[in-house]
């Protein structure tokens, strides 16, 4: 499922990294790898097969020297590396984002939905959520009412992503509103949705765990038992 697809904006940025890119990570390419990185995901992506290390360690050498993004560079270098094929290339963009989403303003929510909806897994989606979603909420408390209507949406990957927005909140996590939003998914069948309810529980759990044990007990007869499992695990 996809979202409508957002402008890629100009950005002198973005054409100068894209083709250090594209050329640093094709010659790293290992085709052994590649595939059983594309087995480990199901068939569902293809892949260079570069390990995460090594792909880290293009990435610096692409980005040296470049000035740092603005919010139309942002866009322009996710949305691009969106646009290609291979798996790798969405994780530079992820990388990219994690780093630098604090120079993007509240609008720049839009392009992220697009990219947690565009051929989502949770490889991409659940980074997103917690480090570029999460950190876009916390700076505009208004966009609370954005995840209000994400967490009913018909796309998983979007419910999925308002239930783990919060996951590196701690203290600062609005517990009633994670409640709440458990609840609401909580007759989900889908494996994603239950696992990612008892996810953002456990993680609450490290910070309030006599809340999280209440919430389970109270609502033990509405949570799934992988939820349930999930939630407690270090209780």
């Amino acid at each position: 499922m996809t979202s409508h697809v957002p402008v890629v904006p100009d950005s002198t940025l973005a054409d100068l990294v894209l083709p250090r890119l594209t050329t640093a990570y094709a010659a790293a390419a290992d085709p052994d790898r590649a595939a059983s990185a594309a087995a480990y995901m199901r068939g569902a992506f293809p892949f260079l097969g570069i390990a995460t290390p090594a792909r880290r360690v293009l990435s610096r050498e692409v980005l040296a020297g470049t000035p740092r993004p603005g919010e139309n560079d942002c866009a322009a270098v996710a949305l691009r590396c969106w646009a290609l094929p291979e798996r790798e290339y969405r994780y530079f963009a992820v990388d990219f984002l994690r780093r630098h989403i604090g120079r993007c303003s509240s609008a720049f929510l839009g392009t992220v939905r697009h990219l947690v909806a565009t051929d989502p897994w949770w490889d991409t989606a659940d980074l997103l959520a917690a480090h570029v979603v999460g950190r876009l909420v916390a700076a505009d408390p208004p966009l609370v009412a954005t995840m209000d209507a994400w967490i009913t949406d018909d796309d998983l990957w979007i419910a999925r992503t308002a239930l783990l927005h919060q996951l590196t909140y701690k203290g600062d996590t609005d517990a009633e509103r994670l409640f709440r939003y458990c609840l609401l998914q909580s007759g989900h069948r889908d494996f994603f949705i239950r696992k990612a309810i008892g996810w953002a529980l456990r993680e609450y759990a490290r910070t309030d765990p006599d809340a999280v044990r209440e919430f389970v007990v109270s609502a033990a007869d509405r949570l799934s038992p992988l939820s349930v499992r999930e939630a407690t695990k270090h209780l």
